[in-house]
């Protein structure tokens, strides 16, 4: 690896925390359902992750978000994420990581005040919110203008590595003055490209599905879908996530 940079790894509970600060992660995003995206953890999640943070190491950034979908939030939905920004940096969260749009594919600029604001001072992380408005780089320099620490993003495209062009525009728009995280089907084989653009970190989130074998249901039908309640679920890996961090120092 050319130059140091930080790795943040998506995690959904205590035990992810503890994978991540194995392999040296500076960060998690602390979530819930990665299958959607990723939502806001529940108070206990939330709780039992610092807890866990603080005897192994990694910083916790929590995700405020609401519901799934898209990031245009009603009145209500931005009253709830404002709460939430409050209850997680109480907990003892070192930040959270935010985004809200407007009708007119722009930061809605009301909303992301509110949610910095309530923050307190706290590390804030525009999420990739940023990579469906209608000009990336140009939205980082409204994330700047609201003393945001970071953006994550993948440069406007499905997976980042298809998004290295626009992601060394915003690092040169950032011109070190906020953060550029590359996110978004980030493995070990795009890591290394991906850091030559310039970034200051990595965010993956090294996860595997796991399916119960006794995915049966009643009677001998088998159930095995999401909405029967016993469907596969995704749990943090330590063998991917120490891959990945080979990696990068091999």
């Amino acid at each position: 690896m050319t130059r140091p940079v930080a790795l943040e790894i998506a995690v959904q509970d205590p035990t992810g925390v503890r994978i991540a600060g194995a392999v040296g992660a500076a960060r998690v995003e602390l979530a819930q359902a990665l299958a959607l995206g990723g939502l806001t953890p529940s108070p206990a999640t939330l709780e039992l992750s610092i807890d866990a943070a603080r005897a192994v190491g990694p910083e916790v950034h929590v995700l405020i978000r609401p519901r799934a979908g898209g990031f245009v939030y009603t009145a209500d939905e931005i009253a709830v994420a404002e709460n939430d920004v409050r209850r997680a940096i109480a907990a003892g969260a070192d930040g959270v990581v935010i985004g809200a749009l407007g009708d007119d594919g722009l930061l809605d600029i009301p909303a992301m005040r509110r949610l910095r604001d309530a923050a307190g001072g706290a590390s804030v992380t525009l999420h990739r919110a940023i990579d469906v408005t209608v000009d990336p780089v140009a939205t980082l320099a409204t994330a700047r203008s609201l003393g945001l620490r970071r953006v994550l993003t993948s440069g406007g495209a499905s997976v980042a590595i298809d998004g290295v062009d626009t992601l060394r525009a915003l690092v040169a728009e950032a011109a070190g003055e906020i953060e550029i995280m590359a996110g978004s089907g980030v493995d070990a084989a795009s890591a290394r490209a991906l850091i030559e653009t310039g970034i200051d970190a990595l965010h993956f989130s090294a996860k595997r599905t796991v399916v119960d074998d006794d995915s049966r249901a009643r009677g001998g039908v088998r159930m095995g879908s999401a909405s029967d309640g016993v469907g596969g679920y995704e749990v943090t890996d330590l063998e991917i996530a120490q891959s990945m961090v080979d990696a990068l120092v091999h």
